[in-house]
């Protein structure tokens, strides 16, 4: 009996032992520190916010945010190019450190991810033809919708079962506006300022707002359960609304100013 008891408090003792020295866990925004760069998922087929120039140099207001950040941290950036619908799985998997590429917050998203204060705003519409004669819900009846798979707005109009539309997914929203540009579909919902792109690839085919979806916030995704990271991106954040240069950003590539509630 005694050799039993001693086995079994030197088990516990070893096991004690091996908790003791087990390495803690840094956490992300240590990672991002040491490695002294921070990658970042970014959509760089959705102008205006993220894009290529003619040098094939990356732009865009999400791009910008995104090397502002990256400047005022001191750290190398690399964009980890995606699409609508591997924003977040590239987190969850730890390919990218964070999201910033028009990430909408919404309730079903932030049960996966955190998400920081919204940096910027999104006004989601349906957009169609210029000449079509669109006014409401009802006229959209006979037509097709194109949608960027994985979106807010893909979400949404799925969600309207009493409405009976008929979408068109598509696996990014470059692929959605050439599918407008094309003639593949008259009717579009995206972002308004995606809507007004439209006609400049194809003065033939203008596009217009019709219909109003709803307004979204922009902010930064990232995985749950990094606290220390989540409280200096909210920092940086509200430094940055504060003295203007998030909106000057905004208001650069889209041609409005952020919200006044945002601005204060």
């Amino acid at each position: 009996m005694k050799n039993r008891k001693f086995l079994g408090a030197a088990v516990m003792a070893s096991c004690l032992f091996m908790l003791a020295v087990q390495p803690v866990r840094a956490d992300l925004l240590d990672s991002i520190m040491q490695a002294k760069k921070i990658r970042i998922s970014t959509d760089l087929a959705i102008p205006p916010s993220g894009m290529m120039d003619a040098s094939m140099k990356a732009t865009g207001s999400d791009v910008e945010v995104a090397q502002l950040l990256a400047k005022d941290w001191g750290l190398e950036l690399e964009f980890i190019q995606t699409t609508g619908a591997t924003r977040i799985p590239n987190v969850l998997t730890g390919k990218a450190d964070i999201i910033i590429s028009t990430l909408s917050v919404t309730a079903e998203r932030a049960k996966v991810i955190d998400f920081s204060k919204r940096y910027a705003t999104l006004q989601s519409d349906i957009g169609c033809l210029k000449s079509l004669n669109v006014k409401d819900w009802a006229d959209l009846k006979d037509k097709t919708v194109g949608v960027a798979r994985g979106t807010t707005q893909d979400t949404t109009l799925s969600n309207m079962k009493d409405k009976e539309l008929k979408i068109a997914r598509y696996d990014d929203d470059a692929t959605e506006v050439t599918a407008a540009v094309s003639g593949q579909v008259d009717c579009v919902g995206t972002s308004a300022t995606i809507i007004n792109q439209i006609g400049v690839k194809n003065p033939a085919r203008t596009f217009e707002s019709k219909i109003p979806l709803a307004t979204f916030d922009l902010a930064v995704g990232l995985k749950k359960g990094e606290p220390r990271l989540m409280e200096k991106l909210n920092a940086w954040i509200a430094e940055n609304i504060k003295n203007g240069k998030l909106n000057a950003i905004y208001k650069k590539f889209h041609g409005v100013e952020l919200p006044t509630d945002m601005r204060g």
